[in-house]
């Protein structure tokens, strides 16, 4: 049995708790909310667990409501480039479901997280529906378009400082994942998968950061203090 026929056969309704914390949800007029409530499923992932696999079919539009994803692809000569992390309050894969095609990427988790989903179908009669789903999902497009144009630009970088800092800044994206807040759960091994340097290289850029007053590392994760330094400054 696979990774994620796994993760399906776990999943289950989402709690009042748990639907509290989707961002779209409060865009819905009650009857479109009422909808997407009896289709949203909710399912845990153990580390490694892929949520999706290059190549397999849309059935689901998914959201992290707690833990960390990577979204990553390999090339063809086996190499692997991470696009972008996905923390909590992230959704993800609406460029696919509007095309009902198969991944082009892999969503793997990087630690137990919790992953909702919503039918394709449902996604679809929203799209039909809802003028307030189609604004937040335009919205996600147009970030998604901004943030793996920067993950191109982060792959090319040859200095590990900034490479460091512009993936945190991906990660602090207001859009694309609205209930982060200033404070992010990650460990260094975790940024280090998503980065793609040792961790040892990433706890030389963090206390790079932190000394320039970009960052402030915490127990079990770190606070942004200076977004805009970690997009544009050249440490």
């Amino acid at each position: 049995m696979s990774l994620e026929a796994s993760l399906f056969q776990r999943r289950r309704p989402l709690t009042t708790a748990e639907l509290e914390v989707i961002p779209w949800l409060k865009r819905l007029l009650p009857h479109e909310r009422e909808r997407a409530v009896e289709d949203l499923k909710i399912a845990n992932a153990q580390p490694g667990d892929f949520v999706c696999r290059t190549g397999r079919p849309a059935t689901y539009w998914f959201g992290v409501i707690e833990g960390l994803l990577k979204m990553s692809a390999d090339n063809a000569e086996g190499q692997t480039m991470t696009f972008t992390g996905v923390p909590p309050g992230g959704w993800f894969g609406e460029g696919t479901a509007l095309k009902r095609e198969g991944y082009r990427y892999n969503i793997q988790a990087l630690r137990k997280s919790m992953v909702a989903g919503l039918h394709v179908d449902t996604f679809h009669w929203l799209l039909d529906h809802s003028i307030g789903f189609n604004r937040f999902v335009m919205n996600q497009l147009n970030e998604r378009l901004g943030q793996f144009i920067a993950a191109r630009e982060i792959d090319r970088m040859n200095n590990p400082n900034i490479r460091v800092a512009r993936s945190l800044a991906a990660l602090f994206n207001p859009v694309l994942y609205p209930g982060l807040g200033t404070v992010l759960r990650i460990t260094q091994q975790e940024l280090a998968y998503l980065v793609g340097l040792s961790r040892q290289r990433v706890n030389e850029a963090l206390t790079t950061l932190a000394a320039q007053g970009a960052i402030q590392v915490e127990y079990g994760g770190l606070r942004v203090t200076d977004l805009q330094a970690l997009r544009s400054a050249p440490f």
